[in-house]
């Protein structure tokens, strides 16, 4: 038994390690200039190409970012569905995405009134302060409503109407401003710097350390609050960090990329289904793998179907992510009949 799933652990990485790396070649070499392997390889290496530009300042950039804030999403659904015990919950159905979006589009539409240039940092908090917005409400609600499924209604009623005040003020913001908040708006990873990059980075990969942390009492609390608490998880402090956390991670991928749809609800559900567990300590860091690697496909899709036109990142994310989230329910439904 034990060989068994040793195996599996083995296999799943596996599976997940090199599909993450056959899509970072992939994104590297594919776009509205498409360039060979070889001559890849010769830029990263620094010999000069006139297409040198194109791979150190824009792709490459862009696919960290795709990976990382994939993966912090991801993780960040993994957090709420243990918070709320429910596989459905997660950062865009929940609204927190959204509530993340508005104060963000309201603080940037405010900087560039106003001919201030923001730092990554000031984006965050003003993501994070929107998620934790959001949140509260959601809490809120949650203390008054006994199914889940009403809170997860409410939950999408707040969402649509953070999307509704964000789309006004979008609308009405100076002209010069419109192209880039728009698109900003329905979800994008274009026009990531190496300065994001590594303000992200640090971010995302400090909070990931802090869940790591928290994968024992994490373990426990899935097991029941009154198990947790028997062997001594303070719940008050447990159901804070997990709160907090979650709303790092997911607003540190709006203010850089907009909000993207199902992949926090998506991504843990098939990660789970992979390796046949949900013991945090296994699942968290595959997805983590599991986000980058479907960020990195979708990605790649929205840049190269209709090159050069691009999609929105969000859109992608929801032809694929959508039959998963309903083939979850579909099973979920039909186990309880049983």
């Amino acid at each position: 038994m034990n060989q068994r799933r040793s195996l599996r652990l083995l296999c799943g990485y596996g599976l997940l390690l090199a599909l993450l790396c056959v899509l970072l070649v992939c994104n590297l070499n594919a776009g509205s200039v498409p360039l060979p392997a070889g001559r890849v390889v010769r830029i990263l290496l620094g010999q000069p190409d006139e297409n040198a530009a194109i791979i150190r300042d824009i792709r490459l950039p862009r696919l960290l970012a795709a990976a990382i804030l994939g993966g912090a999403l991801s993780v960040s659904g993994f957090l709420l569905q243990t918070f709320f015990a429910n596989p459905i919950a997660g950062p865009f159905v929940l609204g927190i995405s959204s509530g993340a979006k508005l104060v963000v589009a309201l603080v940037l539409i405010a900087a560039l009134e106003h001919g201030l240039v923001l730092h990554s940092a000031a984006l965050i908090l003003a993501a994070f302060a929107g998620s934790m917005i959001s949140m509260g409400f959601i809490l809120l609600i949650s203390g008054r409503v006994r199914k889940m499924s009403l809170l997860i209604i409410c939950g999408v009623m707040i969402g649509y109407i953070c999307s509704a005040v964000t789309d006004f003020v979008v609308t009405f913001a100076d002209d010069s401003n419109i192209v880039n908040l728009h698109n900003w708006s329905m979800g994008s990873f274009s026009g990531i710097s190496w300065g994001n990059v590594g303000t992200l980075s640090a971010v995302v990969f400090a909070v990931l350390l802090l869940t790591v942390l928290l994968s024992k009492p994490m373990g426990a609390y899935q097991l029941g609050e009154v198990y947790a608490q028997n062997v001594g998880v303070n719940i008050r402090r447990f159901r804070f960090a997990l709160i907090v956390l979650s709303s790092i991670l997911s607003a540190c991928v709006t203010a850089f990329a907009g909000p993207i749809s199902f992949v926090g609800i998506a991504v843990p559900h098939l990660v789970k289904s992979l390796f046949r567990t949900a013991k945090p300590l296994i699942i968290l860091p595959a997805s983590f793998l599991g986000g980058a690697v479907f960020c990195l496909f979708c990605d790649l899709i929205a840049r190269t179907l209709f090159a050069p036109t691009e999609l929105s990142i969000s859109s992608v994310t929801a032809v694929f992510g959508a039959p998963v989230v309903i083939w979850m329910m579909l099973h979920r439904d039909s186990r309880q009949r049983r």
